[in-house]
């Protein structure tokens, strides 16, 4: 990483322009141009330096819920199973993790009530358990680079 990019990292976790055209608003205020930001911000992606993009809802304060969930799934099952449940509209992201439990993935719902259908329907499409781990407190942890 080079300097635009720890400084794009530091900003854009503060937030991001409302505007017609916020890459171009984002990329002036970076001293960049625009198509460089969105080439910077793909790269960063695409090297996993980022795992992701893009904007975080507070769902609760919507009438919504977030949960972490967790399955335990065979490697030869791993992918049918990952397919199944990215399907939904519902999971925010999906990580596999070198452990008992290899699956991890949020979901964001509109309702409540509406985690608990999702994980079992998920569970029904699967044919493995899920282990639902709703949150009791939220945390916001920012990283800063010296640019």
């Amino acid at each position: 990483m080079d300097s635009l990019d720890r400084r794009i990292i530091n900003a854009l976790q503060g937030g991001f322009p409302l505007s017609e055209r916020p890459y171009a608003e984002a990329a002036a205020q970076l001293g960049a141009t625009e198509e460089e930001l969105m080439q910077r911000i793909d790269a960063l992606l695409d090297n996993n330096v980022l795992t992701r993009f893009g904007p975080m809802f507070h769902a609760e304060r919507m009438g919504g819920a977030f949960s972490l969930a967790a399955m335990k799934i065979p490697d030869a099952d791993f992918e049918r199973v990952a397919g199944i449940v990215n399907r939904f509209p519902e999971v925010a992201h999906n990580y596999a993790r070198d452990h008992a439990f290899n699956m991890w993935f949020v979901l964001g719902t509109e309702t409540p009530s509406r985690v608990t259908s999702v994980i079992e329907e998920i569970e029904h499409q699967t044919g493995y358990p899920v282990y639902n781990m709703p949150k009791l407190e939220e945390f916001f942890v920012g990283l800063r680079f010296e640019a």
